[in-house]
């Protein structure tokens, strides 16, 4: 009976977090099939519209590890709840938002409760979990999270077009209203050890991240070579540098420095940065092109994004067998090499009147290669450290691809910007085959890192030391 019981309590954590999970991860995409039609009701420009992914972006990623920490000192069960009903709350003020400027505000605070609910379901369910079950279980939660996220154009698309895009947002109230209540009446509470808060260090990560994107946002806007855009992009520089001397010196550190002294860390994290700045800046455009220049509609764009998305359920599972045998340098270059080719192609091809159908074999190119190398990338970051600081280190590579996805959005929207417009199909085809190669120049950035990863027989010395 008490077997029974303890696998009951094992499956309760097992799916109230998969369930929550879901609903962010299914949210950071949704919104990809809906940009084109959130630009004609708002009448906003691209430079605006980008803030609405961004601002998610920015919150989850500077606040991943506090969230992990608050759990850590207040209680996992306790704050995970406090998550979700904060992402239920801004996923209302989303859905009742009359301006793009309220709702990049609701998105911000969407990515503060995704921070809560991520890594604290992650911690819950490997404290419910011995050792020998653990791997399963994140199998099964990690294949969770997995069909949101390749789900999300598709879904999204399907209720822009047949509800409107405010039920994006609706529908997270009931998911997190039952999450909510299965997390109360079923899950015990937790605690880790209390890590002091880097309340320094996450500001001045959020300061230069913020100051860095606004320059690009405003560069073409008010000239590259105007005070506005050098100051930010000044000021963003040497943010980045005090956090840098902060987190040096600091007792409780949000990034451990020390980290970085591992090649295979430092190459991972910065391939982990440029795949991701590519893969979201494309995410961003792709489906807009679509629409605006192709004239499909949201569940169309939704379903026309499947040949780039749904290899990962195809080409993930290789790609980790692979890498046990080959290790992860071949996979990042030549899934990087991959993706910068098929974006390449894309925006080689690029008209106005492109028929869809020549775009699906540079897609499928693209997707095989981000597949490949998405799992081997972090694989190399978790590995390349000790067992007891797996953790903090997926929480910098998290932080560092969604920094990344930040980064390369308002890089290619700047590029669009300074080379097309929204006006047209023609102008947008122009400012789209732009973006798409400086998508492909940072998939190609990227492949280099990869390939300064130490192959397999030579990550075990290059092993971060136990000891600071």
């Amino acid at each position: 009976m008490q077997e029974a019981t303890a696998r009951s309590e094992k499956n309760w954590v097992l799916g109230v977090t998969a369930l929550a999970s879901f609903m962010v991860a299914l949210d950071t995409q949704v919104l990809t099939a809906a940009l084109a039609t959130l630009r004609a009701d708002f009448g906003a420009p691209m430079e605006a519209l980008q803030w609405t992914v961004n601002a998610f972006n920015l919150s989850f990623a500077v606040l991943l590890l506090t969230g992990a920490a608050l759990g850590d000192r207040f209680g996992r069960r306790r704050l995970f709840a406090a998550g979700i009903a904060l992402f239920m709350a801004s996923s209302v003020a989303c859905a009742l938002s009359t301006s793009i400027l309220a709702l990049i505000a609701a998105r911000a605070a969407q990515g503060a409760g995704a921070a809560l609910v991520m890594p604290l379901g992650m911690a819950l369910l490997s404290t419910a979990f011995p050792r020998e079950e653990r791997a399963r279980a994140l199998g099964i939660f990690s294949g969770v999270v997995g069909i949101a996220v390749l789900a999300g154009p598709a879904v999204g698309g399907a209720i822009t077009e047949g509800l409107g895009w405010q039920w994006i947002f609706w529908i997270n109230l009931p998911i997190g209203l039952i999450a909510v209540v299965m997390v109360i009446t079923r899950l015990r509470e937790s605690f880790g050890p209390a890590a002091a808060l880097d309340i320094p260090g996450l500001a001045l990560v959020a300061a230069s991240a913020f100051a860095v994107v606004w320059g690009l946002l405003r560069g073409n806007a008010t000239g590259w070579n105007s005070a506005e855009v050098l100051a930010a992009l000044v000021a963003g520089l040497l943010l980045a540098a005090a956090f840098v001397a902060w987190e040096r010196r600091a007792s409780a550190p949000m990034v451990p420095m020390r980290l970085f002294r591992s090649r295979a860390f430092s190459s991972g994290i910065v391939a982990g940065f440029l795949l991701y700045g590519a893969l979201y800046g494309v995410l961003f455009l792709l489906p807009q092109f679509l629409q605006t220049a192709l004239g499909y509609g949201p569940l169309g764009v939704g379903l026309r994004l499947l040949p780039w998305t749904a290899t990962l359920f195809v080409t993930a599972p290789i790609a980790g067998n692979v890498v046990n045998r080959l290790g992860e340098r071949p996979l990042v270059a030549i899934g990087l090499l991959m993706q910068a080719i098929g974006l390449g192609w894309i925006a080689m091809i690029i008209t106005p009147g492109v028929a869809y159908a020549t775009m699906i074999a540079p897609l499928v190119v693209a997707g095989v290669g981000v597949s490949m190398a998405m799992p081997a990338v972090q694989n190399a970051v978790l590995g390349s450290v000790n067992v007891v600081e797996m953790g903090k280190a997926s929480s910098v590579f998290n932080m560092g691809r969604f920094l990344g996805g930040m980064f390369g959005i308002a890089l290619l929207v700047a590029t669009f910007s300074a080379n097309g417009t929204t006006d047209s199909p023609a102008n947008f085809s122009t400012g789209f085959a732009a973006a798409m190669t400086v998508a492909a120049t940072l998939s190609l950035l990227g492949a280099v890192a990869g390939a300064w990863l130490p192959m397999r027989d030579r990550v075990a010395a290059s092993q971060v030391p136990r000891s600071a």
